[in-house]
C-alpha cells in the first residue's frame, strides 16, 4: 500500500461516519502519524508506507471517529498564523475569533505614542490565543490574561513561552475582571456564550470534549458578557476600547448592556466574514 491509498481510506471512513472535511481531516491526522508537513507529505504520496504507518494512523483514525476534535488529537492547531498547543483542558481557537485580533491591532496601530504605554487585558483567555497572537504583533504593549481556570492558565503560559512573549504576558486567574488591579486601555473577550439549549444541541466533538465551563452560558447565553460590561468602567481608561465576541442573535441585547454601563461611548457590532454579528464594539470617549 502507498500513501495515498492510506489516505483515501481514511477520508472514505470519516466521510462514511458524517465527518466534515473529512479529506482535510484524514491528512492532518497521517501528517501527524508520519511527522511530516504538508508539503512532504503531498510529495511522498506515491511512496510505500513507511514503518508502523498504517498501525499509527489507525490509532488516531479510531480517536476521530470516536468523535474527539482532531486538534486534541494531534495536540495542537493554528490561529492567527501561529501554531498553538491545545488540549481537552481549554477551548480550541475558532477561524471567527481572529477577527478580535485584526480589529485590536487595527487600533492599537492607531494609537500612536500611546502605545509603549498600553495594557490589555484578555479576558476568558483559555489557552492563551488572543493574548499570545496580540503580543507576537504589539511588542511593545503589556498584556494580561484572565481566566478562571488553573488547566487552561497553565496552557496559556505554555503558548506564550513556546512564542518568546512570556515575559509580557502575565496569566492570572480570576472571574471576569475581578483579579485585575488598576485601569487598562484595552479590553478583549471570548467569554462562554452559548445558551443552554443550544448547548444540548451541538455536535458530539464540542459538547463531550470541549470544556463545557468555556462554552455554557446559562439561558441566554449573554450574562458573563453583561457582567463583564458592568465591570469595565472601573478598569477601562477614557479612549480606551472593548470587544466581545456572542452568538449571532446576542447583538442587540449586549448593545444595550453597553449602553447602560458606557452611556458616552461609541457602540457597534461587528459582523464576521460570514456576514453575522459576531462582536460587541464598545470605544469610550476621550476625556
Amino acid at each position: 500500500m502507498i500513501l495515498t491509498e492510506l489516505l483515501r481510506s481514511g477520508e472514505a471512513r470519516l466521510r462514511d461516519a458524517g465527518v466534515e472535511d473529512a479529506w482535510l481531516e484524514a491528512e492532518v491526522l497521517l501528517r501527524h502519524a508520519l511527522g511530516l508537513s504538508r508539503e512532504v507529505l503531498l510529495a511522498r504520496l506515491r511512496e510505500p508506507l513507511p514503518p508502523r504507518a498504517q498501525e499509527t494512523f489507525e490509532a488516531l483514525l479510531r480517536r476521530r471517529l470516536a468523535r474527539e476534535p482532531t486538534p486534541y488529537i494531534v495536540g495542537h492547531w493554528e490561529f492567527y498564523g501561529l501554531d498553538l498547543a491545545c488540549t481537552p483542558a481549554a477551548l480550541i481557537p475558532r477561524p471567527e475569533t481572529e477577527l478580535l485580533v485584526e480589529y485590536a491591532l487595527e487600533w492599537v496601530k492607531g494609537q500612536g505614542s500611546r502605545v509603549r504605554a498600553l495594557r490589555i487585558v484578555d479576558v476568558g483567555t483559555g489557552n492563551g490565543a488572543i493574548a499570545v497572537a496580540l503580543a507576537v504583533h504589539l511588542p511593545d504593549v503589556r498584556i494580561v490574561g484572565i481566566d478562571v481556570s488553573r488547566p487552561a492558565l497553565a496552557l496559556a503560559r505554555r503558548n506564550a513561552e513556546a512564542h518568546g512573549v512570556a515575559d509580557r504576558v502575565a496569566f492570572v486567574q480570576g472571574a471576569l475582571l475581578m483579579p485585575l488591579r488598576g485601569r487598562c486601555e484595552l479590553i478583549v473577550a471570548n467569554l462562554p456564550y452559548v445558551p443552554t439549549q443550544t448547548y444540548r444541541g451541538l455536535v458530539p466533538e464540542i459538547r463531550e470534549h470541549e470544556p463545557e465551563q468555556a462554552l455554557h452560558a446559562g439561558r441566554r447565553g449573554t450574562a458573563l458578557i453583561e457582567e463583564l460590561l458592568a465591570q469595565a468602567p472601573r478598569h477601562l481608561r477614557p479612549g480606551g476600547l472593548l470587544l466581545a465576541e456572542h452568538a449571532w442573535n446576542q447583538g442587540k441585547r449586549l448593545r444595550e448592556a453597553a449602553h447602560a454601563s458606557f452611556p458616552d461611548a461609541d457602540i457597534e457590532t461587528k459582523r464576521d466574514l460570514a456576514r453575522i454579528e459576531r462582536m460587541l464594539v464598545v470605544e469610550t470617549s476621550a476625556e
